[in-house]
């Protein structure tokens, strides 16, 4: 019986060296593949980790240059957000606030230039389409009617229909567009909730050109066609 069991075992040990013989190479690759693949997905989240890290303390540096409101820090500091860390979240914010900054400090050219950098560079859609909104905003206020809309032609998440139908009524007004502006304003006040405080500024802005959203003019068509008294 033992020799039978020896026999048997000999047999499997011949069956799995044929075995490795034949896919041994196969599965030490896949193996090295496997193995590799994890220690790369390790290394890329560490990496991951070290950039945020290095990043919000560069984002810092720009808070603290645009709360003392010390332009030519700014400079410096947003330059090398951009250089060292600009596909980061980090280094979108750095850009928004870049941009206030400039503005308030009432330096055009180089808020328009970090709100560019941001509506280009940017991966998140977030992040573009305030800068889009902001950028058309400086645009509208510099009357350069034609470059706002071209910013607001872009493609904008849902969550940002209402707030661009309204930035586009504001350019189509200052240019005296008044049937095309209704339209957007009146497309704006639709598209926000009912609770919406931001409502009730569309709202006013429709009264300033002679509508009234809440309470709608009955329909000329619907008195016409009424039958007329004997």
């Amino acid at each position: 019986m033992a020799q039978q069991l020896d026999l048997e075992e000999q047999e499997q040990l011949d069956q799995l060296k044929h075995f490795w013989r034949q896919y041994g190479n196969l599965i030490s690759i896949a193996l090295i593949v496997i193995f590799g693949a994890v220690a790369a997905w390790n290394g890329w989240q560490y990496w991951q980790r070290i950039q945020a890290t290095q990043a919000a303390t560069m984002y810092d540096e720009v808070e603290r240059a645009a709360l003392s409101g010390d332009t030519a820090k700014l400079d410096r500091a947003f330059a090398d957000m951009k250089e060292r860390f600009a596909r980061t979240t980090f280094a979108q914010q750095a850009g928004l606030l870049a941009a206030k900054t400039y503005y308030d400090a009432g330096k055009i050219e180089p808020s328009k230039t970090a709100l560019s950098w941001v509506a280009d560079r940017s991966s998140d859609a977030g992040y573009q389409a305030v800068a889009r909104l902001r950028l058309a905003a400086v645009l509208l206020d510099g009357k350069d009617y034609d470059g706002a809309l071209k910013q607001l032609d872009a493609t904008f998440p849902a969550d940002f229909a209402a707030l661009t139908a309204d930035r586009k009524a504001d350019i189509l007004a200052a240019q005296g567009k008044k049937p095309e502006a209704i339209a957007q304003y009146q497309a704006a006040y639709k598209a926000l909730d009912e609770r919406a405080e931001y409502r009730r500024l569309i709202e006013v802005k429709l009264n300033a050109l002679g509508v009234d959203p809440v309470t709608p003019a009955a329909p000329a068509a619907a008195s016409a066609a009424a039958p007329a008294k004997p």
